[in-house]
């Protein structure tokens, strides 16, 4: 009974005399997709395989015999054909066996020699080299030439090894598998003609398991390792590191031999922590951010395979946290530790300090390994103070900016990352402010105070003490201002609550003085022109301002009680009438 694949035969549409020469076996390609003899094809199936060291064949067969001695219908030399006999089709299985140890006919072990998988061939077996004058027993008849239509499926050595082609490999490649590595591949798998038997991609899911475990076939524990995040391979398992005689279900016959195209998404191991890549660092760097500092950074979030989950540059707004406090996941918590004002970092995060095996949404899949790109922008502490650094301060300088001044100044204020908010020099003229005012935030204030004409400073300012978390138009919330100034004039201010106070005593009759045509009544011009007229003298000041007609506005208006235009004697009022603590006087 013939076991294997035979090659040879013929390629016409009609029966063809085999040549029964002293080599007995006429063997060549078939050149249709089906061969044909006098009656029609039958498919079929026989199973068998052999246990011996070899090669293994798995093909399908299609076999038919040719009787020595037939009636001959027409003339002589022709010949009678007969019907297939036990096709391997019929049976539901390929035949197998191992060439080359006597457990093939002796025409189909030579037939099968030098065959490729997926190559198809026509064989004629004369009965020397078949089964001679014995044949089998109601199957074949002795000293019949058999022909059969081989196609081979698959084949394999017990001394095969793992095969490993690689596709594709990333120039960059900082890691590769090792045993006991969790792995994320996609895969196409196929039995060695091509087959398709299954694939992760029809999923829509990766492939997550443990490599070196005993959760994989062995030849795929095997064919993983070394492999980089992003590597395409080609993987191909002889059945004895796969799913050997058995096979698997009814997508894997028995001893097949398996091909894997496999791109490896990601790995990591459980012993895993964050891996950190510092990708620019600023070459001064006085200050480094640590648990329950809160930070401000811009970040892409992307798989292992590039595959961009998400980043803030897209919302055009920083990611704002805490760090070191649970808000984020562990390992950006982790990761965020130590950075610098600008600096760029790469965090690659594994699962079990990321999303967990659930993942997150539909954009990160359970167990990925995740990789944060930042640039972190700015980071303070609630408990953070003003800082200054002064870059130039002159000589001899004994009077300094206090509290209530009016001062101008030159300034440029930008982010911490040297993004450019404002600068009075983009006005053409100065900024002009009153220090201790509402008008200014609290931490240019006190950056501004003890400041001597001339001297230049950096204040960097912490939100708390800036615009706050809401920010100002320009300026994002919980933003890190920097400030470079400089101070060009100073005026002595006035206290708290006063809009002018006088250097001396004020006049004993200040009304009679006040009402210069002696009416009774003081109108605004009238004000105006006292006032300004101890200011000339040199008897008192106004509160510093870029615009004195509305400070003596503001002063008119306060006495004006009535607001009828004019000041009578009961109106008029001292500050020190109204508050005996004050040590100034003030209209």
């Amino acid at each position: 009974m013939c076991l294997g694949p035979a090659v040879g035969g013929v390629g016409n549409s009609g029966c063809e005399s085999p040549k029964n020469d002293q080599t007995g076996l006429v063997a060549g390609p078939t050149g249709r997709a089906g061969w044909e003899l006098c009656n029609p094809i039958v498919w079929g199936q026989l199973w068998d395989w052999g246990d011996r060291w070899g090669r293994l064949v798995w093909p399908r067969i299609l076999a038919a015999l040719q009787y020595p001695e037939q009636p001959r219908p027409s003339e002589e030399g022709d010949l009678t054909c007969l019907p297939p006999f036990r096709p391997s089709y019929d049976r539901g299985a390929t035949v197998a066996g191992v060439v080359g140890v006597g457990r093939l006919i002796t025409g189909m072990d030579r037939g099968l020699q030098g065959m490729c998988v997926n190559e198809r061939r026509h064989l004629i077996v004369p009965p020397h080299l078949g089964y001679g004058s014995i044949g089998v027993a109601g199957m074949i008849p002795p000293d019949a030439t058999l022909y059969f239509d081989v196609i081979l499926l698959d084949i394999w050595n017990k001394e095969d090894k793992l095969q490993i082609t690689t596709l594709h490999k990333p120039e960059r490649c900082n890691r590769t598998v090792e045993n006991s590595d969790f792995v994320r591949y996609h895969y196409n798998g196929t039995l060695l003609d091509g087959t398709h038997f299954d694939s992760s991609y029809s999923k829509d899911s990766t492939y997550d398991t443990y490599v070196g475990t005993g959760w994989l076939i062995k030849g795929m524990d095997e064919g993983l390792l070394g492999m980089c995040a992003g590597e395409k391979r080609r993987i191909i398992i002889p059945p004895f590191l796969a799913y050997g005689e058995k096979g698997y279900g009814t997508v894997i016959p028995p001893q097949a031999s398996l091909v894997f195209d496999v791109l490896l998404v990601d790995l990591h191991n459980p012993k895993d922590g964050i891996s950190l890549e510092h990708l620019e660092v600023p070459a001064a760097c006085k200050r480094k951010a640590v648990t329950g500092d809160f930070v401000r950074y811009h970040y892409n979030g992307t798989l292992m395979d590039g595959t961009l989950f998400d980043s803030s540059y897209s919302r055009n707004h920083t990611y704002d946290t805490y760090i070191g406090k649970g808000y984020v996941i562990p390992g950006m918590d982790q990761g965020l530790q130590g950075v610098c004002f600008g600096e760029k970092r790469r965090i690659i995060v594994p699962p079990h300090l990321g999303y967990g095996e659930n993942g997150a949404g539909n954009k990160i899949p359970g167990s990925a390994v995740l990789i944060f790109d930042i640039h972190v922008i700015d980071f303070h502490n609630p408990l953070d103070s003003v800082e200054i650094e002064t870059l130039s301060r002159p000589e001899g300088c004994n009077v300094t900016t206090q509290d209530r001044d009016f001062i101008r100044y030159h300034y440029n204020c930008s982010l911490l990352d040297g993004t450019k908010l404002f600068s009075s020099h983009d006005y053409n003229h100065p900024q002009d402010a009153t220090l201790g005012t509402s008008k200014m935030i609290d931490g240019l204030n006190t950056g501004l105070l003890d400041m001597c004409i001339g001297e230049k400073r950096v204040i960097i300012i912490p939100p708390h003490l800036g615009h706050g978390e809401n920010g100002a138009r320009g300026v994002p919330g919980s933003a890190v201002l920097r400030f470079e100034v400089e101070l060009l004039s100073r005026e002595e201010g006035v206290p708290e609550g006063y809009l002018f106070i006088w250097h001396g005593d004020p006049p004993a009759n200040l009304y009679e003085d006040m009402d210069l045509n002696k009416d009774g009544e003081i109108p605004r011009e009238e004000f105006s022109t006292f006032i300004k007229a101890q200011l000339t003298e040199g008897k008192g000041r106004l509160m510093p301002s870029s615009d004195p007609e509305m400070v003596i506005a503001d002063m008119f208006q306060n006495q004006d009680r009535n607001q009828d235009g004019k000041i009578t004697a009961e109106e008029l009022k001292l500050k020190s009438d109204e508050d005996q603590e004050r040590i100034h006087e003030e209209l």
